[in-house]
């Protein structure tokens, strides 16, 4: 259906793809993945309009082929007065309209000739979409969706989360050969990541998927393609096999490459020795050694290790705090209520002690963005800090916390610090190493501004952190850095967050919004509570245990110590065959 062979393409400051190729075949499940900022958005944009793209290589797409295309960014629209069915048919809806019409006009007109040609354009219009019976096809989607009960609800009442399955849906519908989905997942509750996980795996077409979802590509993709550092890997099969894959090769690959440097150090040790015997003999036999040596050094150098795919930059994340001597509660919410046309929240009551890391959860649109806006704000009578707090906000809403016309530069000039050097010193930390400091924020991906919002953050030295969504848009290698920097951090956390791994592996608690109010859960109920509704309990244990193994084999390479790892990473495919 589409292939890509030796592409390469540059921006004017930047190199994007150097020789890339790939193939995706009819009915693949492709999962597309990279760190942020590697040009993923820029090559499903490529693909679907090549004429706008001059590049190099060539990009082949099946003749008449229809793509489909879900954005990221595409919001719910409140003036939309069709219901959801209307919505989604829509398209069968005008041509079942068109075809009445002609049937009509051709009762009583005397030119038929031409009426039976826009007939049948219009049947075979219809035809090609699947709209015999597309009255039961969304009926069935739905169902699989879980958003039966929406049918005949405007769409104007949807929650955000909602109208993306039903975007999905009516892409799904109308038979696209290829349906693109740039990050369908972000934002999206549990309810519906399961949702979208029955209905990808439900399509019989062919499916090229930008996430970085875990849950999502741990369950609905057999084929992975890979940017990284402008170079492309292609995987046909799960992604827990690709990492498994990815890991073995790491290993074999650093153990050559120990032996390589090892190789290297003592060689450049005999270069040393021989350069100082010729500096103090002038034998020509002495400087032919030397020269000899120099070229099998050069040799050595050439054939080093280079794998763009192990060499991931994760970033290093950090939250900066003081030390609290003694644990105090550092908010208190006493009877906060909201409303906008109706009650959103009512009566809400609870506190956040200094140390404690709470997650905020709830299905889409319940008003966790709305609770954690008025906390920071602080202009509630019901929401009290301590004297002493110092709270900051990451927001989904990224451009409320960052200025888009702004240049990198001066965001962090605002934050504090005051030379180029400092600057691109932090963004280093933050895998933005590579960034003009003139670049504009609006430039950004998604990713890239969540990991600008996190460096600046970082920079705040704040004991209350406000949270909402904060792995959004964030690759796999960034989200796994911010659970550790979150794990690390000695202040006080609330977070909005659907990610399942980052509230198991981070917070101590949780928050439901729940009947318009919030209870508080212990972690051990609340994963009770997933087990029961949303996950299956023994992938997660093995889940859970594969990802200890994983952290010991990076021990053991950190130690150089390849035996080890080794003899892990036989205990983790046993472990990833159960899965």
């Amino acid at each position: 259906m589409i292939k890509v062979d030796n592409l390469s393409y540059s921006f004017p400051d930047k190199d994007l793809y150097n020789n890339i190729s790939f193939t995706i075949e009819e009915g693949q499940h492709c999962a597309f993945i990279g760190t942020s900022g590697s040009g993923k958005s820029t090559l499903i944009d490529m693909i679907m309009d090549p004429e706008k793209y001059m590049y190099d290589g060539d990009l082949e797409i099946a003749p008449n082929c229809r793509i489909g295309y879900v954005s990221q960014f595409s919001g719910l629209d409140t003036t939309n007065e069709m219901t959801v069915f209307e919505y989604i048919g829509e398209t069968f809806i005008k041509l079942q309209n068109e075809i009445t019409s002609i049937c009509t006009e051709m009762e009583t007109a005397s030119d038929l000739e031409t009426l039976l040609e826009k007939y049948q354009e219009a049947l075979d219009a219809f035809e090609a979409i699947g709209g015999d019976d597309f009255e039961s096809k969304i009926t069935k989607q739905l169902s699989l969706a879980n958003l039966s009960k929406h049918e005949n609800l405007m769409v104007s009442k949807l929650s955000g989360g909602e109208f993306k399955l039903i975007q999905v849906i009516k892409e799904m519908l109308t038979s696209k050969d290829l349906l693109i989905m740039d990050e369908p997942d972000v934002f999206l509750d549990f309810e519906n990541l399961n949702s979208l996980k029955n209905l990808i795996n439900a399509h019989k077409g062919t499916l090229l998927v930008i996430t970085h979802n875990r849950y999502l590509l741990n369950h609905c993709f057999n084929k992975i393609i890979h940017l990284e550092n402008m170079d492309l890997q292609e995987f046909d099969g799960r992604y827990i096999d690709y990492n498994f894959s990815l890991l073995e090769n790491k290993i074999e690959l650093q153990e050559l490459a120990t032996a390589d440097t090892e190789e290297i150090e003592r060689n450049n040790q005999l270069i040393n020795k021989l350069r100082t015997a010729a500096t103090n003999n002038s034998e020509p036999a002495r400087g032919k050694a030397l020269k000899a040596r120099v070229k099998i050094q050069e040799r050595l150098e050439a054939r080093r290790i280079k794998a763009p795919f192990l060499a991931i930059k994760q970033p290093e994340i950090q939250f900066a705090t003081d030390e609290k001597s003694e644990e105090s509660t550092v908010l208190q919410v006493n009877g906060y209520s909201v409303a906008f046309n109706e009650p959103l929240l009512e009566n809400v009551n609870f506190e956040v002690k200094s140390t404690e890391k709470i997650a905020l959860i709830g299905p889409n649109g319940c008003g966790k963005s709305t609770l954690l806006r008025a906390i920071f704000k602080n202009e509630h009578q019901a929401i009290a800090f301590s004297e002493d707090a110092q709270v900051a906000l990451l927001s989904q809403l990224q451009g409320e916390m960052l200025d888009e016309s702004q240049t990198i530069r001066e965001v962090f000039f605002e934050a504090g610090l005051t030379t180029d050097e400092a600057i691109h010193l932090h963004l280093m930390k933050y895998s933005l190493e590579e960034k003009s400091l003139q670049t504009k924020i609006s430039t950004l991906s998604g990713g890239e501004k969540n990991m600008l919002q996190l460096a600046k953050l970082s920079l705040l030295n704040a004991d209350f952190l406000l949270l909402d969504e904060p792995t959004s848009h964030l690759d796999t290698y960034s989200q796994i850095a911010l659970e550790k920097a979150l794990t690390d951090y000695n202040g006080a956390i609330l977070m909005i967050s659907h990610d399942f791994y980052s509230i198991i592996n981070c917070m101590d608690a949780v928050l439901i919004i729940d009947d318009k109010t919030v209870r508080k859960m212990s972690m051990r109920k609340f994963r009770k509570m997933i087990y029961a509704n949303h996950f299956n309990k023994d992938y997660l244990e093995i889940e859970q245990k594969k990802k200890d193994v994983e952290l010991k084999i990076e021990l053991a390479l950190k130690e150089n110590d390849f035996v080890r790892a080794n003899i892990l990473c036989e205990e983790l495919a046993t472990l990833i065959q159960q899965l």
